[in-house]
Parts: structure tokens; sequence; C-alpha cells
């Protein structure tokens, strides 16, 4: 009889595993998406991890074994991290250049969004449609993985993405710059084709499940709804976002 080859799982290209090889990524600072730590882990592995992310605001993710081990078959020790494989950039500063090069900037902030494949899905039409650059929070969002990458078709090589620690804070920074805020919400009377989207503006999403946070609502300059007539009460993220920004262009080109 023949005998079979044992099927080995291909290594993501995006994970570094090991106390050592997570530490060295750790201290040179490098761009980790998320950090998983196996619950239980020996005492002296968690007291090194402790000591190298003392004063960083890495995401920690505590999991059972199982979890790491269906990402690696290597020597993990317990720990494994995402690296991203793009650099965030900072909203203020890319604003500014856009203001300084006498630009219209056009933000596209997403509110809670988690799956990685509407992420990247949403992240090629912002390029196709010219969108300068995507806000998200640094936490409780999906973050730019090789799974977003994949789904943005390449897009995410090509539009700076930002994180923010504070959503409010940066929506503000952006009306203060000059660009008005829009809301996408069912939650208002006005429909997406009578609002005005042209020229500097930051349009805001949220997740599926609950929408935008409502103290972003609050914020927001202009609220609009895409009109429906069927009964289901929502549309998928990807396709409301492609939706919107359509409208902006084609108000842009045709009044």
């Amino acid at each position: 009889m023949e005998r079979k080859e044992t099927y080995k799982r291909k290594e993501r290209s995006d994970l570094i595993y090991g106390l050592h090889p997570v530490l060295e990524a750790i201290n040179a600072d490098r761009e980790l998406n998320k950090i998983l730590i196996q619950k239980g882990i020996s005492k002296d592995v968690f007291r090194d991890l402790k000591e190298a992310l003392a004063g960083k605001d890495f995401q920690l993710q505590f999991v059972p074994v199982e979890k790491i081990n269906s990402l690696t078959q290597g020597n993990h020790q317990g720990v494994v991290a995402f690296v991203t494989p793009i650099e965030y950039q900072n909203i203020e500063t890319l604003v500014d250049g856009l203001l300084a090069a006498e630009k219209k900037p056009f933000i596209l902030v997403l509110d809670r969004i988690t799956d990685v494949r509407n992420f990247g899905a949403i992240a090629r039409t912002a390029e196709c449609e010219g969108v300068d650059a995507i806000l998200i929070p640094s936490k409780g969002s999906a973050l730019v993985s090789s799974d977003a990458m994949k789904a943005s078709a390449g897009a995410l090589n090509r539009i700076p993405v930002c994180k923010s620690d504070n959503l409010k804070d940066s929506i503000f920074y952006l009306q203060q710059s000059g660009l008005r805020i829009v809301a996408c919400t069912e939650k208002t009377a006005a429909p997406l084709y009578e609002v005005n989207l042209r020229g500097s503006v930051a349009i805001i999403f949220g997740s599926e499940e609950n929408g935008i946070t409502q103290d972003l609502i609050n914020m927001s300059d202009i609220r609009a709804r895409i009109p429906m007539k069927g009964n289901i009460s929502s549309l998928n993220v990807g396709v409301a976002t492609g939706m919107v920004l359509y409208e902006k262009i084609r108000q842009e080109l045709y009044g």
C-alpha cells in the first residue's frame, strides 16, 4: 500500500510565533495588529511578555491553546503575533498635507467594522472612487491583515489607512480642518440624493450589528440614509459604502 503524505499546513505570512521572535518584534516597535497569548501560559513566559509590553499599547487577546495550534504547527510557546502588511499613517498629518497641496480631503471613516472581507472590499471600492484615506479605530475593528489585503485586490497597498485611539478626537480634528462630517444612518429622514456630498468630506459608516456609535452621529454635520423599498431594514455595509461613494462622485461629475 502507498503511504499517504502527512498534510502540512501552510504558515500565514503575517504571523510570527514563539516568545523570542515576538519579544524582538515588540522591542523593535514593529507594527503588530494583535498578540495572542495562551491561557495558562507559564509564569516565566508571561513575566517576560509583561516586561516587554510595559508602556506599550498593543492589542492583546488570551485564547485557548487550541486556537494557537490552529494557526501554526511551530513551537509557539503559547505566543503568536499578527504583523500588519502595511504601515499605518497619521490622519492629522495626512489631512494637513492634502490641505497644504490645496486638495479637498475625502476621508472614509469605518466605525467598528470587524469583518475583514467587508473591510477589504470597502477598501477596494474606496480606492476606485478616489477616497484619500480610510480612518479606523485602533481597537474593536478589523485591521489590515493578509485576508483583508486579498479581499481588497491590492487596494490596501494604494490607499492610506489611519488608526485612531479615539475616533471622536480624530473626527473633531477633521471638522476643525474644514471637512463636513456625514453620518450614513437610517436614523434620519434625509435621503442620500438630497444631501450635498461635494467637496471636503468625511463619510462615516458603522457596524452592521449596531450602526454608527451615537456619539459620532451626534458629532456629524449631516446625516443621510439610503432609500429602500424592501422588507429587510439594512444593507451589507460594503454594498452601502459603494452606493454612497458612487453618489458623491455622481454629484461632483454631473451636478
